[in-house]
C-alpha cells in the first residue's frame, strides 16, 4: 500500500487529492473530544482493543505511556491485568489474566471462556484503567471498547478439520512505513533490526504455536519492498527455514513483487518491456496460477499483478487456467487467494480508489466464474493493509476478504479454522516484543489516523460462516 506505488497507480486519485485527504486528516485529531491527556494519573493506559474473540477466548491489547518533561507521550514499562465476568453475574469482574513483567506494549489473552456468552471486562496497569485511543474504529458505539462488554462466538456445527493462516505484506526489504508519495505523509523508519525482519520472523514464530496450530500458511503477496534479488532470495529463505514451498507454505505476488527495470535487475530473468523478474527467480514465473489440494480442500492462487503500477489484472492465460480447474469440479471447497481486492466496494472504500484494486473487467469475469462454481467459499486478499470484508457485485456466496498487513500496525494475520458446518475466521497481531513494539510505533502512521483504516470492525476480524465441508477429510 505504500512506498510510492499508490502514486504511481493509473487510476487512483490524484496527487492533489492524497495531500488534500492527508491534510484534512492531519486536523481531525484536534476536533475530538476526550484525549487520554485528561486521565489524572501521570500514567496513561491507552490504545485499548478488542482484537480478537473467538469461540473460547479473547485477546486484549494497551499500551501504557507517560508524559516526558515536554509533555510529550512516551512508553513506559506497567504491569498487566484483566478482569473478566459474565454480563449476566452481579459480582464485579475478577482478575483472569495478570502479567508481573513491566512492559509498555501489553499482549493479554484469556482462555477458557463460554462459546456464545457475553462477558464485561477491564484491563488495568499499575492500578490505572485502561482506554481505547481517539480512533473512530474503537469508540464507534457499541464495540467492545466502548461497552466493556465482548460476546464469544459460537463455533460451526461438527468436528475442526483444519488451520490455515492468512497472510500478506511483508514488504521485505523496505525501510521506511507509512508513505504515500514524495515522503508524504511522515513515515516511520527503523533500522535495526529491519522491521520487515522482525515482523516476518514474529509471523513465522506465531502460526506455529500449538494455541495456534497453522498447517499452511498462505501470503497473499508483496512478500517484498521492490522485488530485488537480494529480498527475494532473502525472504524465500526466511521462509524455507519455516517450511517447504508449495506444500507448508503458499505465495502469490504482489504489485511490489513485480518485475522491474534497470542495471539493478539486470541479472534476473527477462520479462517484457526490457523489465527483469529477479522474484520469479526466487519464487514462480508471472502470471501463473498455482494449485494444491490436502483433504478435499482446493487452493487456488492468482497472480494479479500487473508489469508496471499498483492495480490489479489477470492475464488470459492464467484465467483460461482458473476457468478450467473451476469448470472441472465447481463443487469442491475451494478457497482462493490473490493480492487485490476484487470487488466494487473494496474498490470504493479504500485509501486510494478504484484503480487501486483488480480492473473491472477482471473482477466481473471472476466473479461470474464464482457464480458458477459454489464450492468457492472465500477470496483472501492483501494490498490495502487493512481487515475487511466486502460485499460480492454478484450472487456468489463467497466472502471477500482483505487482511490487515503483516509489516506495521495492526501487524498480523488471520487464522482460518475450518469445521464440518463452516469455518471461523479470526484476526491476530504478532505478539514477540519486537512485533508489540513495533506495532505501537506504527500506529503513528497517517498523523495517527492508521487504527481507523487498518483495524477493521470487530465483525470484520472476527465471524462465523456455516458451510457444508462434511466432505472434507
Amino acid at each position: 500500500m505504500n512506498n510510492r506505488t499508490i502514486g504511481t497507480a493509473c487510476c487512483g486519485p490524484t496527487r492533489r487529492t492524497v495531500l488534500g485527504a492527508i491534510g484534512f486528516a492531519a486536523l481531525l485529531p484536534l476536533a475530538r473530544p476526550g484525549s487520554a491527556r485528561a486521565q489524572p494519573n501521570p500514567l496513561i493506559a491507552t490504545d485499548l482493543e478488542v482484537v480478537t474473540i473467538t469461540d473460547t477466548s479473547v485477546i486484549v491489547t494497551w499500551t501504557t505511556v507517560t508524559p516526558d518533561p515536554t509533555g510529550r507521550l512516551t512508553p513506559v514499562d506497567a504491569d498487566a491485568e484483566v478482569r473478566l465476568v459474565p454480563s449476566d453475574s452481579a459480582s464485579a469482574p475478577v482478575p483472569m489474566h495478570a502479567d508481573p513483567q513491566p512492559t509498555p506494549f501489553h499482549y493479554a489473552e484469556i482462555d477458557g471462556l463460554e462459546p456464545g456468552r457475553t462477558y464485561r471486562f477491564e484491563a488495568w496497569s499499575n492500578g490505572v484503567r485502561a482506554i481505547p485511543t481517539l480512533s473512530l474504529t474503537t469508540l464507534s458505539p457499541g464495540t467492545p471498547e466502548t461497552t466493556g462488554e465482548f460476546t464469544t462466538l459460537v463455533p460451526p456445527p461438527g468436528r475442526q478439520l483444519h488451520t490455515l493462516a492468512l497472510a500478506n505484506d511483508v514488504h521485505y526489504g523496505e525501510e521506511v512505513s507509512g508513505l504515500i508519495v514524495d515522503n508524504l505523509p511522515p513515515g516511520v523508519r527503523q533500522d535495526v533490526p529491519p522491521y520487515p525482519e522482525v515482523m516476518l520472523a514474529a509471523l513465522l514464530d506465531d502460526v506455529r504455536r500449538p494455541d495456534r496450530g497453522a498447517e499452511h500458511l498462505l501470503i497473499a503477496g508483496d512478500l517484498t519492498s521492490e522485488a530485488s534479488q537480494r529480498d527475494s532470495r532473502a525472504v524465500r529463505a526466511k521462509l524455507d527455514a519455516w517450511g517447504t514451498l508449495g506444500s507448508d507454505y503458499f505465495v502469490v505476488r504482489g504489485n511490489h513483487d513485480r518485475p522491474h527495470v534497470g542495471p539493478d535487475y539486470a541479472s534476473c530473468q527477462p520479462a517484457p518491456a526490457d523489465h527483469y523478474d529477479c522474484w520469479a527467480d526466487a519464487f514462480l514465473p508471472r502470471q501463473q496460477l498455482i494449485e494444491h489440494e490436502f483433504g478435499g480442500l482446493r487452493l487456488l492462487g492468482l497472480d494479479t499483478s500487473e508489469l508496471d503500477g499498483s492495480g490489479g489484472t489477470i492475464d488470459r492465460p492464467q484465467f483460461d487456467v482458473l476457468a478450467e480447474r473451476l469448470r472441472a469440479d465447481p463443487d469442491r471447497p475451494t478457497l482462493v487467494f490473490g493480492h487485490h481486492p476484487v470487488t466494487i466496494e473494496s474498490g470504493l472504500t479504500n485509501l486510494a480508489g478504484p484503480g487501486f484494486v483488480l480492473n473491472c473487467r477482471d473482477s466481473a469475469e471472476l466473479q461470474a466464474l464464482y457464480d458458477r462454481s459454489p464450492g468457492v467459499f472465500l477470496h483472501h486478499s492483501g494490498h490495502t493493509h487493512r481487515n475487511r470484508r466486502t460485499r460480492p457485485d454478484t450472487a456468489c456466496a463467497v466472502e471477500f476478504l482483505e487482511v490487515a498487513a503483516v509489516k506495521e500496525y495492526p501487524g498480523g494475520y488471520s487464522l482460518l479454522r475450518l469445521y464440518e458446518g463452516g469455518y471461523m475466521l479470526n484476526f491476530y497481531k504478532t505478539r514477540t516484543d519486537a512485533a508489540r513494539r513495533w506495532s505501537a510505533t506504527t500506529r503513528s502512521e497517517y498523523f495517527g489516523l492508521l487504527p481507523d483504516y487498518t483495524l477493521g470492525t470487530t465483525a470484520d476480524r472476527n465471524h462465523v460462516v456455516l458451510r457444508d465441508f462434511s466432505g472434507l477429510g
